[in-house]
Protein backbone atom coordinates (compact mmCIF):
# COMPACT_ATOMS: atom_id res chain seq x y z
CA UNK A 1 0.00 0.00 0.00
CA UNK A 2 2.99 2.51 0.39
CA UNK A 3 4.18 1.40 -2.65
CA UNK A 4 0.92 2.83 -4.25
CA UNK A 5 0.94 5.82 -2.08
CA UNK A 6 4.02 6.80 -3.38
CA UNK A 7 2.77 6.30 -7.04
CA UNK A 8 0.25 8.70 -6.04
CA UNK A 9 2.09 11.48 -4.93
CA UNK A 10 4.13 11.40 -7.75
CA UNK A 11 1.40 11.53 -9.79
CA UNK A 12 -0.07 14.68 -7.99
CA UNK A 13 4.12 15.74 -9.17
CA UNK A 14 3.50 14.68 -12.25
CA UNK A 15 3.51 18.09 -13.95
CA UNK A 16 7.14 19.08 -12.18
CA UNK A 17 8.48 16.64 -14.23
CA UNK A 18 6.48 17.76 -17.49
CA UNK A 19 4.76 14.32 -17.53
CA UNK A 20 0.92 14.08 -17.82
CA UNK A 21 -0.98 10.33 -17.21
CA UNK A 22 -4.86 9.83 -17.99
CA UNK A 23 -5.93 5.76 -17.94
CA UNK A 24 -7.32 4.53 -21.62
CA UNK A 25 -9.84 1.82 -20.80
CA UNK A 26 -10.22 0.94 -24.13
CA UNK A 27 -6.19 0.50 -24.61
CA UNK A 28 -5.76 -2.99 -25.47
CA UNK A 29 -1.64 -2.90 -23.73
CA UNK A 30 -1.86 -4.18 -20.56
CA UNK A 31 0.32 -3.10 -17.41
CA UNK A 32 2.16 -6.49 -15.52
CA UNK A 33 -1.06 -6.76 -13.49
CA UNK A 34 -3.48 -7.11 -16.49
CA UNK A 35 -4.69 -3.38 -16.19
CA UNK A 36 -5.16 -0.52 -19.10
CA UNK A 37 -1.92 1.23 -19.68
CA UNK A 38 -1.76 5.17 -18.66
CA UNK A 39 -1.72 7.19 -21.61
CA UNK A 40 1.04 9.48 -21.09
CA UNK A 41 1.88 13.07 -22.57
CA UNK A 42 5.24 14.80 -22.32
CA UNK A 43 5.87 18.03 -22.21
CA UNK A 44 9.49 18.50 -23.50
CA UNK A 45 9.90 22.43 -22.95
CA UNK A 46 8.94 21.50 -19.35
CA UNK A 47 11.48 18.20 -19.28
CA UNK A 48 14.31 20.27 -20.36
CA UNK A 49 13.62 23.21 -18.19
CA UNK A 50 14.06 21.19 -15.04
CA UNK A 51 17.36 19.67 -16.50
CA UNK A 52 18.63 23.16 -17.35
CA UNK A 53 17.40 24.45 -13.75
CA UNK A 54 19.22 21.79 -12.05
CA UNK A 55 22.93 22.00 -14.30
CA UNK A 56 22.67 25.45 -13.74
CA UNK A 57 21.78 25.61 -9.60
CA UNK A 58 24.52 22.70 -9.73
CA UNK A 59 27.10 25.05 -11.81
CA UNK A 60 26.01 28.38 -9.22
CA UNK A 61 27.52 26.46 -6.27
CA UNK A 62 30.24 24.61 -7.58
CA UNK A 63 31.68 28.23 -9.05
CA UNK A 64 30.88 30.22 -5.74
CA UNK A 65 33.04 27.21 -3.80
CA UNK A 66 35.56 27.38 -5.98
CA UNK A 67 35.77 31.21 -5.59
CA UNK A 68 35.33 31.31 -1.78
CA UNK A 69 38.03 28.81 -1.95
CA UNK A 70 40.44 31.57 -3.69
CA UNK A 71 41.01 29.88 -6.91
CA UNK A 72 41.00 31.68 -10.01
CA UNK A 73 39.09 30.55 -12.82
CA UNK A 74 40.06 31.46 -16.41
CA UNK A 75 37.88 30.84 -19.59
CA UNK A 76 39.41 29.69 -22.77
CA UNK A 77 41.24 27.07 -24.36
CA UNK A 78 44.68 26.26 -23.22
CA UNK A 79 48.35 24.93 -24.83
CA UNK A 80 50.86 23.83 -23.71
CA UNK A 81 54.20 26.43 -24.66
CA UNK A 82 56.18 24.09 -22.68
CA UNK A 83 56.78 21.93 -20.20
CA UNK A 84 55.95 24.40 -17.34
CA UNK A 85 53.64 27.02 -19.59
CA UNK A 86 50.14 27.12 -20.84
CA UNK A 87 48.81 29.66 -23.76
CA UNK A 88 45.14 30.36 -23.19
CA UNK A 89 43.06 31.35 -26.17
CA UNK A 90 39.67 33.44 -24.00
CA UNK A 91 36.60 33.47 -24.83
CA UNK A 92 37.11 37.37 -26.33
CA UNK A 93 39.33 36.48 -28.42
CA UNK A 94 42.57 37.68 -26.66
CA UNK A 95 45.38 35.77 -25.57
CA UNK A 96 47.04 34.65 -21.40
CA UNK A 97 49.88 33.17 -20.88
CA UNK A 98 50.73 31.43 -17.54
CA UNK A 99 53.32 29.66 -15.94
CA UNK A 100 53.77 26.65 -13.22
CA UNK A 101 55.70 24.00 -12.02
CA UNK A 102 52.25 21.68 -11.08
CA UNK A 103 50.11 21.72 -13.78
CA UNK A 104 47.01 19.07 -13.66
CA UNK A 105 45.06 18.25 -17.28
CA UNK A 106 41.45 16.91 -16.87
CA UNK A 107 40.02 18.02 -20.37
CA UNK A 108 37.27 15.01 -20.29
CA UNK A 109 36.05 13.62 -23.38
CA UNK A 110 33.47 14.05 -26.04
CA UNK A 111 31.12 11.83 -28.13
CA UNK A 112 32.77 10.11 -31.39
CA UNK A 113 31.36 10.83 -34.74
CA UNK A 114 31.74 8.10 -36.72
CA UNK A 115 32.69 7.86 -40.26
CA UNK A 116 29.50 6.37 -41.71
CA UNK A 117 28.63 6.74 -45.55
CA UNK A 118 25.81 10.11 -45.44
CA UNK A 119 26.13 10.88 -42.22
CA UNK A 120 27.21 14.55 -42.99
CA UNK A 121 24.24 14.72 -45.42
CA UNK A 122 21.79 14.29 -42.69
CA UNK A 123 20.40 17.60 -41.36
CA UNK A 124 22.37 18.10 -37.86
CA UNK A 125 19.18 18.68 -35.65
CA UNK A 126 18.33 15.08 -36.50
CA UNK A 127 21.86 13.94 -35.26
CA UNK A 128 22.24 13.85 -31.78
CA UNK A 129 24.84 12.98 -28.72
CA UNK A 130 24.66 12.52 -25.40
CA UNK A 131 25.02 16.02 -24.90
CA UNK A 132 22.19 17.72 -27.32
CA UNK A 133 19.75 14.94 -27.10
CA UNK A 134 19.08 16.50 -23.53
CA UNK A 135 17.95 19.85 -25.63
CA UNK A 136 15.55 18.26 -27.67
CA UNK A 137 12.99 20.39 -27.35
CA UNK A 138 10.56 17.86 -28.81
CA UNK A 139 9.68 13.85 -28.88
CA UNK A 140 11.19 11.70 -31.06
CA UNK A 141 9.03 10.17 -32.92
CA UNK A 142 11.06 7.20 -34.16
CA UNK A 143 14.52 7.46 -32.06
CA UNK A 144 17.47 5.26 -33.67
CA UNK A 145 20.31 4.84 -31.34
CA UNK A 146 23.71 3.98 -32.39
CA UNK A 147 25.56 1.81 -30.04
CA UNK A 148 24.32 -0.50 -27.02
CA UNK A 149 26.50 0.33 -24.30
CA UNK A 150 25.88 2.60 -21.39
CA UNK A 151 24.77 5.64 -22.88
CA UNK A 152 22.79 4.47 -25.77
CA UNK A 153 20.43 2.13 -23.35
CA UNK A 154 20.27 5.11 -20.97
CA UNK A 155 18.72 7.32 -23.46
CA UNK A 156 16.95 4.22 -25.79
CA UNK A 157 14.48 3.46 -22.25
CA UNK A 158 14.13 6.91 -21.65
CA UNK A 159 12.79 7.96 -24.98
CA UNK A 160 10.59 4.79 -25.09
CA UNK A 161 9.16 6.15 -22.38
CA UNK A 162 8.38 9.62 -22.71
CA UNK A 163 7.14 8.10 -26.16
CA UNK A 164 9.22 7.79 -28.89
CA UNK A 165 9.78 4.32 -30.59
CA UNK A 166 13.38 3.53 -30.02
CA UNK A 167 15.41 0.81 -32.32
CA UNK A 168 19.02 0.19 -31.17
CA UNK A 169 21.40 -0.67 -33.13
CA UNK A 170 24.62 -2.80 -31.67
CA UNK A 171 27.61 -3.97 -33.52
CA UNK A 172 28.97 -6.56 -30.92
CA UNK A 173 26.84 -9.74 -29.81
CA UNK A 174 25.19 -8.54 -27.22
CA UNK A 175 24.64 -4.88 -25.05
CA UNK A 176 27.37 -3.66 -22.71
CA UNK A 177 30.04 -6.34 -23.83
CA UNK A 178 31.43 -5.77 -20.36
CA UNK A 179 28.95 -6.92 -18.28
CA UNK A 180 28.69 -11.08 -17.74
CA UNK A 181 26.20 -12.56 -20.37
CA UNK A 182 23.71 -13.34 -17.93
CA UNK A 183 23.27 -10.00 -16.59
CA UNK A 184 23.11 -8.52 -20.66
CA UNK A 185 21.00 -11.04 -21.28
CA UNK A 186 18.61 -10.28 -18.74
CA UNK A 187 18.78 -6.58 -20.04
CA UNK A 188 17.80 -7.13 -23.07
CA UNK A 189 14.38 -8.96 -21.98
CA UNK A 190 13.84 -5.66 -20.11
CA UNK A 191 14.01 -3.79 -22.98
CA UNK A 192 12.62 -5.74 -25.27
CA UNK A 193 9.09 -6.25 -22.91
CA UNK A 194 9.55 -2.21 -22.33
CA UNK A 195 8.79 -2.05 -26.63
CA UNK A 196 12.25 -1.31 -27.88
CA UNK A 197 13.59 -2.90 -31.07
CA UNK A 198 16.98 -3.83 -30.79
CA UNK A 199 19.83 -5.28 -33.97
CA UNK A 200 22.62 -7.45 -32.42
CA UNK A 201 25.42 -8.26 -34.45
CA UNK A 202 24.41 -5.18 -37.01
CA UNK A 203 26.02 -2.43 -38.11
CA UNK A 204 25.29 0.78 -40.30
CA UNK A 205 26.89 1.01 -43.38
CA UNK A 206 24.81 4.34 -45.16
CA UNK A 207 22.22 7.03 -44.22
CA UNK A 208 20.62 8.85 -46.02
CA UNK A 209 17.83 11.57 -45.82
CA UNK A 210 14.28 12.41 -47.51
CA UNK A 211 10.73 14.17 -46.01
CA UNK A 212 12.37 14.86 -43.08
CA UNK A 213 13.56 11.32 -41.89
CA UNK A 214 16.45 9.10 -41.67
CA UNK A 215 17.24 6.02 -43.33
CA UNK A 216 19.81 3.38 -41.95
CA UNK A 217 21.15 0.20 -44.27
CA UNK A 218 21.84 -2.03 -41.86
CA UNK A 219 23.91 -4.99 -42.50
CA UNK A 220 24.19 -8.18 -39.91
CA UNK A 221 27.44 -10.45 -39.14
CA UNK A 222 25.68 -13.29 -41.17
CA UNK A 223 25.09 -11.44 -44.53
CA UNK A 224 21.44 -9.80 -44.30
CA UNK A 225 20.84 -6.50 -44.40
CA UNK A 226 17.57 -4.11 -43.34
CA UNK A 227 16.50 -0.89 -44.26
CA UNK A 228 15.68 1.21 -40.97
CA UNK A 229 13.70 4.79 -41.18
CA UNK A 230 13.30 7.01 -38.08
CA UNK A 231 12.96 10.44 -37.32
CA UNK A 232 16.50 11.39 -35.33
CA UNK A 233 20.09 9.32 -34.55
CA UNK A 234 21.44 8.87 -31.37
CA UNK A 235 25.57 8.58 -31.91
CA UNK A 236 26.55 6.48 -28.76
CA UNK A 237 29.42 4.66 -30.49
CA UNK A 238 32.04 6.03 -27.51
CA UNK A 239 33.95 8.81 -26.66
CA UNK A 240 37.39 10.31 -27.47
CA UNK A 241 39.85 12.45 -25.13
CA UNK A 242 39.80 15.94 -25.53
CA UNK A 243 43.54 15.82 -25.85
CA UNK A 244 44.28 16.86 -29.66
CA UNK A 245 44.08 20.98 -28.99
CA UNK A 246 46.39 20.58 -26.15
CA UNK A 247 50.07 20.65 -28.06
CA UNK A 248 51.19 18.32 -25.28
CA UNK A 249 53.88 17.75 -27.50
CA UNK A 250 55.66 20.69 -26.57
CA UNK A 251 55.72 19.70 -22.89
CA UNK A 252 56.55 16.39 -23.83
CA UNK A 253 53.77 14.71 -22.78
CA UNK A 254 53.08 11.19 -23.85
CA UNK A 255 49.97 9.68 -24.98
CA UNK A 256 48.37 6.71 -26.15
CA UNK A 257 49.17 6.59 -30.21
CA UNK A 258 45.70 4.60 -30.58
CA UNK A 259 43.33 6.67 -28.82
CA UNK A 260 44.77 9.76 -27.95
CA UNK A 261 44.68 9.52 -24.06
CA UNK A 262 47.28 10.78 -21.74
CA UNK A 263 49.58 7.95 -19.98
CA UNK A 264 50.37 8.36 -16.82
CA UNK A 265 51.31 5.98 -13.75
CA UNK A 266 49.47 5.12 -10.36
CA UNK A 267 50.04 8.33 -9.37
CA UNK A 268 48.59 10.23 -11.79
CA UNK A 269 51.60 11.63 -12.95
CA UNK A 270 52.95 12.00 -16.78
CA UNK A 271 56.15 11.14 -17.90
CA UNK A 272 56.91 14.19 -17.59
CA UNK A 273 57.75 15.48 -14.19
CA UNK A 274 55.04 17.74 -12.49
CA UNK A 275 52.18 17.16 -14.85
CA UNK A 276 49.35 14.94 -14.43
CA UNK A 277 46.07 13.76 -15.89
CA UNK A 278 43.32 12.92 -13.93
CA UNK A 279 39.81 11.96 -15.13
CA UNK A 280 38.38 10.91 -18.31
CA UNK A 281 41.26 11.94 -20.34
CA UNK A 282 43.58 9.35 -18.86
CA UNK A 283 41.28 6.58 -20.18
CA UNK A 284 39.10 4.46 -18.83
CA UNK A 285 36.70 3.76 -16.45
CA UNK A 286 35.31 7.10 -17.27
CA UNK A 287 32.68 7.72 -14.64
CA UNK A 288 32.89 11.47 -12.67
CA UNK A 289 33.31 9.44 -9.29
CA UNK A 290 36.40 7.92 -10.47
CA UNK A 291 37.38 12.26 -11.16
CA UNK A 292 36.32 12.62 -7.79
CA UNK A 293 38.71 10.11 -6.17
CA UNK A 294 41.47 11.30 -8.97
CA UNK A 295 40.96 14.39 -7.42
CA UNK A 296 41.83 12.60 -3.85
CA UNK A 297 44.83 10.95 -4.59
CA UNK A 298 46.32 14.68 -6.26
CA UNK A 299 45.44 16.53 -3.35
CA UNK A 300 47.06 13.35 -0.59
CA UNK A 301 50.23 13.76 -2.99
CA UNK A 302 50.48 17.55 -3.71
CA UNK A 303 48.71 19.39 -1.12
CA UNK A 304 48.50 17.58 2.19
CA UNK A 305 51.96 15.70 1.59
CA UNK A 306 53.48 19.12 2.04
CA UNK A 307 52.44 19.08 5.30
CA UNK A 308 53.57 15.23 5.83
CA UNK A 309 56.37 14.42 3.34
CA UNK A 310 56.74 10.98 4.83
CA UNK A 311 53.04 10.10 4.30
CA UNK A 312 52.82 7.33 1.99
CA UNK A 313 51.81 8.33 -2.03
CA UNK A 314 48.23 7.71 -2.68
CA UNK A 315 47.81 5.37 -5.54
CA UNK A 316 45.47 3.88 -8.25
CA UNK A 317 46.66 0.21 -7.54
CA UNK A 318 43.35 -2.05 -5.77
CA UNK A 319 41.15 0.80 -6.15
CA UNK A 320 37.44 -0.66 -5.84
CA UNK A 321 35.38 1.01 -9.03
CA UNK A 322 32.01 0.75 -8.56
CA UNK A 323 29.35 2.33 -11.33
CA UNK A 324 25.62 2.40 -11.89
CA UNK A 325 24.34 2.41 -15.41
CA UNK A 326 20.88 4.40 -14.95
CA UNK A 327 18.43 2.15 -17.00
CA UNK A 328 15.27 1.17 -15.21
CA UNK A 329 15.94 -0.99 -13.55
CA UNK A 330 19.62 0.07 -12.28
CA UNK A 331 22.34 -1.84 -13.40
CA UNK A 332 24.54 -1.55 -10.03
CA UNK A 333 28.34 -3.40 -10.26
CA UNK A 334 31.42 -3.14 -8.04
CA UNK A 335 34.59 -5.46 -7.96
CA UNK A 336 35.57 -7.99 -10.99
CA UNK A 337 32.92 -9.75 -13.58
CA UNK A 338 33.10 -13.55 -13.45
CA UNK A 339 35.27 -14.10 -16.17
CA UNK A 340 37.54 -11.60 -15.07
CA UNK A 341 37.55 -12.74 -11.65
CA UNK A 342 38.59 -16.71 -13.59
CA UNK A 343 41.15 -15.09 -15.52
CA UNK A 344 42.84 -13.33 -12.90
CA UNK A 345 42.13 -16.38 -10.04
CA UNK A 346 42.72 -19.42 -12.55
CA UNK A 347 43.86 -21.79 -9.51
CA UNK A 348 41.08 -20.58 -7.06
CA UNK A 349 37.43 -21.76 -6.11
CA UNK A 350 35.40 -19.15 -8.09
CA UNK A 351 31.75 -19.09 -7.39
CA UNK A 352 28.77 -17.31 -8.48
CA UNK A 353 25.73 -16.35 -6.40
CA UNK A 354 22.61 -15.69 -8.93
CA UNK A 355 19.15 -14.52 -7.65
CA UNK A 356 15.91 -13.38 -9.54
CA UNK A 357 14.42 -10.15 -8.42
CA UNK A 358 10.96 -11.09 -8.08
CA UNK A 359 12.52 -13.27 -5.09
CA UNK A 360 13.22 -10.22 -3.48
CA UNK A 361 10.51 -9.08 -0.86
CA UNK A 362 10.58 -5.37 -1.57
CA UNK A 363 10.88 -5.70 -5.48
CA UNK A 364 7.87 -7.59 -5.38
CA UNK A 365 5.71 -4.96 -2.95
CA UNK A 366 6.90 -2.08 -4.90
CA UNK A 367 5.69 -4.63 -8.18
CA UNK A 368 9.51 -3.49 -9.48
CA UNK A 369 10.84 -7.20 -9.50
CA UNK A 370 12.44 -7.27 -12.92
CA UNK A 371 16.17 -8.21 -13.16
CA UNK A 372 18.77 -10.44 -11.09
CA UNK A 373 21.81 -9.98 -8.62
CA UNK A 374 24.99 -11.73 -8.79
CA UNK A 375 27.58 -12.08 -6.48
CA UNK A 376 30.94 -13.21 -7.44
CA UNK A 377 33.42 -15.09 -4.79
CA UNK A 378 36.85 -17.00 -4.09
CA UNK A 379 35.52 -19.88 -2.28
CA UNK A 380 38.53 -20.91 -1.01
CA UNK A 381 38.78 -17.27 0.95
CA UNK A 382 35.50 -16.00 1.92
CA UNK A 383 35.81 -13.35 -0.02
CA UNK A 384 33.57 -11.11 -2.43
CA UNK A 385 34.98 -10.22 -5.63
CA UNK A 386 32.44 -8.80 -7.15
CA UNK A 387 28.48 -7.78 -7.04
CA UNK A 388 26.00 -6.85 -9.70
CA UNK A 389 22.71 -6.26 -9.42
CA UNK A 390 20.26 -5.24 -12.07
CA UNK A 391 17.08 -4.42 -10.25
CA UNK A 392 14.95 -1.64 -7.83
CA UNK A 393 17.59 0.21 -7.02
CA UNK A 394 20.38 -1.57 -7.98
CA UNK A 395 23.32 1.42 -7.15
CA UNK A 396 22.42 1.01 -3.52
CA UNK A 397 22.14 -2.45 -3.31
CA UNK A 398 25.60 -2.41 -4.98
CA UNK A 399 26.85 0.05 -2.42
CA UNK A 400 26.01 -1.90 0.14
CA UNK A 401 28.23 -4.71 -0.75
CA UNK A 402 30.70 -2.56 -1.74
CA UNK A 403 31.10 -1.61 1.77
CA UNK A 404 31.40 -4.96 2.86
CA UNK A 405 33.85 -5.81 -0.11
CA UNK A 406 36.16 -3.04 1.48
CA UNK A 407 36.24 -3.52 4.82
CA UNK A 408 37.21 -7.42 3.85
CA UNK A 409 34.27 -8.50 4.96
CA UNK A 410 33.05 -12.67 4.07
CA UNK A 411 30.27 -13.84 2.08
CA UNK A 412 28.74 -15.26 5.28
CA UNK A 413 28.65 -12.26 7.01
CA UNK A 414 26.08 -10.63 4.85
CA UNK A 415 23.98 -14.08 4.40
CA UNK A 416 23.65 -13.76 8.53
CA UNK A 417 23.40 -10.25 9.26
CA UNK A 418 20.07 -9.12 10.24
CA UNK A 419 18.83 -7.21 7.43
CA UNK A 420 15.54 -5.06 8.36
CA UNK A 421 12.78 -6.42 6.88
CA UNK A 422 10.97 -5.28 4.31
CA UNK A 423 14.14 -3.82 2.89
CA UNK A 424 15.93 -4.39 -0.60
CA UNK A 425 19.05 -5.13 1.91
CA UNK A 426 17.42 -7.95 3.25
CA UNK A 427 18.01 -9.79 -0.35
CA UNK A 428 21.69 -10.27 0.90
CA UNK A 429 20.31 -12.98 3.78
CA UNK A 430 18.90 -15.30 0.77
CA UNK A 431 21.29 -14.62 -2.15
CA UNK A 432 23.90 -16.95 -0.95
CA UNK A 433 21.68 -19.95 -0.86
CA UNK A 434 22.07 -20.03 -5.04
CA UNK A 435 25.89 -20.37 -4.41
CA UNK A 436 27.64 -22.80 -7.26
Amino acid sequence: MIASGRVAYLCRRSLDYGVVATTDSSSSTKTLRGNPLSSVSTDMTKVRERKRDIVADSRARNERRVAEGGVDVIVGEGTFVDKNTVRIKLNDGSESVITGNIICINTGERPVRPTIPGLDTIPQDLVLDSTSIMELGEIPEHLLVLGGGYIGLEFGQLFRRLGSHVTIIQRASRLMPREDVDITSCLLDILKEDGITVHLNSGVTRLSHSDNHVALSVKANDGSTNNIVGSHILLAVGRVPNTEALNLSAAGVEIDEKKGYIKCNEHLETNVSGIYALGDVKGPPAFTHISYDDFRILEANIVSREKIPDKPLATLRDRLVPYVAYTDPQLGHVGLHETEARKLFPNSTIKTAKMPMNYVARALETDESRGMMKAVVNADTGKILGFTCLGLEGGEIMSIVQVAMMGGVRWEVLRDAVWAHPSLAESLNNLWAFLE
